[in-house]
């Protein structure tokens, strides 16, 4: 009887600590609940101030300092959301179907999708020219006027296609004249360099690395037609500039501010486009000889895109079903007021 009696009592002692511990700690339980429900108000409250922009870029040199915006953004008190897309048209699909606020191409796409009807908006420009017509070292070609019965490589939806086609019209070329082969950026080096075809219309970096390694040699930098030098463009969806105006205008301080770097620092820019872009593909030789022929910049007009516009009508690239006037959807406003504040020209 002793002994259990005293088994009960052992078993209920356990109890009773147990539920003294409760006791004490239940203060503490409610002040780590309230610290955790503070914590998840900071959090919403932060994420509320720091809007995430959906930005659509694409893996190129001159492109990068639109890519360094994510590096920089909670210091502009914004976050970014960045994607990496394989040409520009498909950077527009994406913004159509509502996955981007805002878009880094080349003005080609941006062009077309608005002939189309697209709700979009130029809202500045990040780098020039960018663009090389180049043969193999065996072709003979030494002008665009020897690009007849060739095969020439092309990427489709690209400011190439509009330079190329413009750079042959001087030459009394027309698309019949040549056997047009479409191929994105990457492709077209590995189809020079296994001389599959005899040449090509690329960007930068990958014109300087055919150029530094052999097996491209430069024919002309298309700079002398009615487009001139080309100016890649920043695009805003309509409803991004129109409903979401404060977070639109961080954003382009945001930008002018990580251009504005890679053109004071050019250190900066080589560093990050070799490193943290190309992973140490693109060596830093061959990125200078690429930024010499895609320098960064914050100039836009609508009278480029006007004319850039015309160009593509002429020799009906984008198949546009109304080309759009461009004095009615080149919108400078914001990158005006970035670069007034930023003091940057």
């Amino acid at each position: 009887m002793h002994g259990a009696k005293g088994a009960i009592v052992n078993q209920h002692r356990p109890e009773s600590r147990l539920f003294g511990r409760s006791a004490l700690l239940r203060p503490l339980r409610l002040a780590v609940a309230a610290a955790a429900a503070l914590a998840a108000g900071l959090t919403v409250h932060n994420a509320a101030a720091q809007e995430v922009i959906r930005v659509g870029n694409l893996k190129l040199a001159h492109f990068a300092g639109v890519s360094y915006v994510k590096e920089i953004a909670s210091s502009c008190g914004i976050a970014v959301d960045l994607k990496i897309f394989a040409k520009g048209p498909d950077i527009m699909q994406a913004m159509l179907a509502g996955e981007l606020d805002v878009g880094a191409t080349a003005s080609e796409a941006a062009i077309s999708a608005r002939g189309n009807g697209a709700p979009v908006y130029i809202v500045g420009g990040f780098a020039k020219g960018g663009a090389r017509l180049l043969a193999t070292p065996e072709s003979g070609i030494k002008s665009a006027a020897d690009l007849k019965g060739k095969k020439v490589g092309v990427t489709r939806g690209s400011i190439q296609e509009v330079l190329l086609g413009a750079e042959m019209a001087k030459h009394g070329l027309k698309a019949k004249d040549v056997n047009l082969i479409y191929l994105g950026y990457p492709d077209l080096n590995q189809a020079l360099l296994q001389k599959q075809v005899d040449a090509i219309m690329q960007t930068e970096p990958q014109s300087a690395q055919a150029i530094a390694r052999g097996f491209g040699v430069e024919v002309v930098k298309p700079y002398d037609t009615p487009v001139g030098t080309p100016i890649r463009t920043l695009v805003m969806t309509e409803k991004f500039y129109t409903e979401h105006a404060p977070a639109a205008a961080k954003f382009m301080a945001c930008f002018v501010k990580a251009q504005k770097t890679f053109m004071d620092e050019p250190k900066t820019a080589e560093k990050f486009v070799t490193q943290e872009v190309f992973k140490g593909q693109v060596t830093p030789a061959e990125f200078q000889e690429a930024l010499a022929n895609s320098p960064y910049t914050l100039e836009m007009s609508a009278d480029h895109i006007q004319k850039t516009t015309d160009v593509m009508a002429e020799h009906g690239i984008g198949k546009m079903a109304k080309p759009a006037k461009a004095a009615d959807w080149v919108k400078l406003d914001l990158l005006e007021t970035a670069k007034s504040a930023a003091g940057a020209k």
